[in-house]
């Protein structure tokens, strides 16, 4: 089924991905899902303005991760409260001994609403895909904690952007979350770079939504887009790696050093009959 598509809509963009080549069917839809920030709730937004001028961390690890050890929750909340800035954590396991009154746990976040906030300074994200693009979508710098699947590759990418420090959760201590929170906070080169990206997602000849949706109208109306379709879903596996090729060549190289070698045989027989018939009439 995977090779009978003719569109791809790539969740990705250039603001998140390096340049390389690409097909005529392969198109960049990333951030489709992101809008403006919408109000948000009459108590979260309360506690937000109560940051003042230091303004507020969001805190998520996505909604797979739904608790975590008493140690790595007490380890991850005595960090938090070492930072001026208020946070809103987004966390449905038990609450941690070590939770300070800068820190606000929810079960869920408009997480969205709250990267768009003016007051946001920064987000530590497990680094999926959603988060990264309202990330972007909203020029906010990141602490990433990768988790598994594409999360490391994603942080990673986040990170040789410039917009990103990148934590090993396994490994991770109460001073490297600090460290991290304070460096992406107060050098002016994370946000920088994540306004840099933001700018990049925006600047735009289509919304990526728009141009979802016409390429999909595109294959419906034209009742496919073999069009754009590479030759190389048409060959098979041998052709493919051109292993074809190359056993053509290893053929001809076969033959070319199998004459060699009788040629040789053949000079060598030569040789030894002239020399064979000249001691003969020595």
């Amino acid at each position: 089924m995977m090779g009978r598509a003719d569109i791809w809509l790539i969740r990705a963009y250039w603001d998140f991905e390096f340049p390389r080549p690409l097909l005529p069917n392969f198109i960049y839809v990333g951030g489709l899902h992101c809008t403006p920030a919408k109000p948000l709730p009459k108590d979260m937004e309360e506690f937000v303005q109560s940051s003042g001028d230091d303004g507020v961390v969001v805190f998520t690890l996505g909604t797979l991760i739904t608790n975590l050890t008493m140690e790595k929750s007490n380890m991850i909340a005595s960090a938090l409260g070492q930072i001026p800035q208020k946070v809103v954590w987004s966390y449905r396991g038990e609450k941690p001994d070590t939770l300070a009154p800068n820190t606000r746990i929810y079960r869920w976040i408009p997480q969205n609403d709250l990267l768009g906030h003016p007051k946001t300074r920064a987000f530590v994200t497990h680094g999926g895909s959603n988060s990264l693009y309202q990330a972007i979508y909203h020029g906010v710098p990141m602490v990433g904690i990768p988790l598994f699947a594409d999360q490391p590759d994603n942080m990673v990418h986040m990170q040789a952007k410039g917009v990103a420090i990148v934590l090993d959760f396994s490994s991770m201590q109460t001073q490297d979350l600090v460290d991290a929170l304070t460096a992406i906070i107060y050098q002016p080169e994370y946000k920088a770079s994540a306004q840099r990206l933001s700018q990049i997602h925006h600047e735009r000849p289509v919304k990526p939504l728009d141009e979802a949706v016409f390429w999909i109208e595109y294959v419906m109306r034209n009742k496919g887009a073999k069009h754009l379709r590479v030759a190389a879903h048409h060959l098979t596996w041998y052709q493919y790696y051109l292993l074809d090729v190359l056993s053509f060549f290893i053929l001809i190289l076969a033959l070319i050093l199998y004459i060699f070698i009788k040629i040789c045989r053949v000079g060598l027989w030569l040789i030894k009959s002239t020399l064979n018939h000249k001691r003969k009439l020595e």
